[in-house]
């Protein structure tokens, strides 16, 4: 029992090892045997101005299980980084977070549709030019009244929407990363999280109303306008959890060296359990924005930028399955 313990720790331990390398500047946060519950279906608060990067929400880890960090807009640290979101992945018999971080280009996210400009691969959301972010209003909520540089594009999203949370393991997604994404996090510009990031993040954790265990995948703060803002004028409660909850059978964790500092505990590894969503009962809030974009006389996207993502060019949507979704569940009120 001991030797056998002793090997898989060293698996994991190894590949950590290996992410490390690979990912470059990306921390890895473990968790043992129970990938993340799905996203949350919600809308995206409105953006408070200029300069403000979208970085959307995702399921922590920390003592008491898997909690959500809403999703929140974020001042760049310099003009012309864009934020590359952290992802879940599975692998060596563990689920380990792969943090996000800045840089002129998007890298790997686990092909996680994390929506409002985040289809998976690269970033639609909108481009730097001239020391200004210009906004795609098609995926972004924002007022022309106080952010002038916006446009106008439609995203054709070929990525199945079904919330999934994870990349590899049962149920997650398949996306491998690509030489110019794993080449972005190598990137020598790369800048860790900011300083309001983090305060996020341990704002999220000692908030007893974001564990999973707690809102079963539906938090009541899904999003903030503002890092760290859980006032009531700044929260965006989710409209519906991705899909059913499942409680986990295990509950342990362990960290990485360059994870964000969040408490957990040692555990033996063992099979992943299926946290695979169900077939969604909503489509998320990307695909139909709950605001009608208003019309803009800014220049159009330019072809071409020196901090545009770089991914294979979109397709046409797939074709909607035979069967029918699931109807949406009623709301208690």
């Amino acid at each position: 029992m001991h030797v056998t313990r002793s090997i898989r720790w060293l698996l994991v331990a190894l590949v950590t090892l290996g992410c490390l390398s690979s990912m470059a500047n990306a921390g890895v946060f473990v968790s043992v045997n129970f990938g993340p519950p799905a996203l949350p279906v919600y809308e995206q608060p409105l953006c408070p101005g200029p300069g403000y990067i979208w970085t959307p929400g995702y399921w922590a880890y920390g003592p008491a299980g898997y909690f959500w960090v809403p999703g929140t807009w974020v001042i760049a640290p310099q003009p012309g980084l864009l934020w590359t979101p952290g992802y879940w992945g599975w692998g060596a018999g563990a689920y380990m977070w792969h943090e996000g971080y800045w840089g002129p280009t998007i890298g790997f996210y686990g092909g996680v549709n994390y929506g409002y400009g985040y289809g998976g691969r690269g970033y639609e959301g909108g481009y730097w030019r001239g020391g200004q972010f210009y906004y795609n209003q098609n995926v972004n909520h924002v007022n022309v009244t106080n952010v002038h540089n916006t446009y106008n594009t439609t995203v054709i999203n070929n990525t199945t929407v079904n919330n999934v949370s994870y990349n590899g393991g049962t149920g997650g997604t398949t996306a491998a990363a690509t030489p110019q994404e794993i080449a972005a996090a190598k990137n020598p510009h790369v800048v860790q999280p900011t300083a309001m990031q983090t305060q996020h993040v341990q704002a999220a954790s000692t908030n007893h109303q974001l564990l999973a265990s707690v809102n079963n995948g539906k938090p009541a703060i899904a999003a903030t306008a503002k890092p760290a803002d859980f006032s009531a004028h700044s929260v965006v409660a989710a409209k519906s959890a991705g899909s059913p909850y499942k409680a986990p059978v295990n509950s342990a964790a362990v960290h990485g060296p360059n994870s964000v500092p969040r408490p957990g505990a040692n555990a033996n590894l063992a099979t992943p359990q299926s946290n695979a969503p169900h077939p969604p009962t909503a489509y998320h809030a990307t695909n139909t924005p709950a605001y009608t974009p208003h019309p803009t006389t800014m220049a159009p996207h330019p072809a071409a930028t020196t901090v545009q993502p770089h991914y294979a060019p979109p397709v046409q949507h797939q074709a909607p399955p035979k069967t029918p979704p699931r109807p949406p569940e009623k709301e208690h009120k």
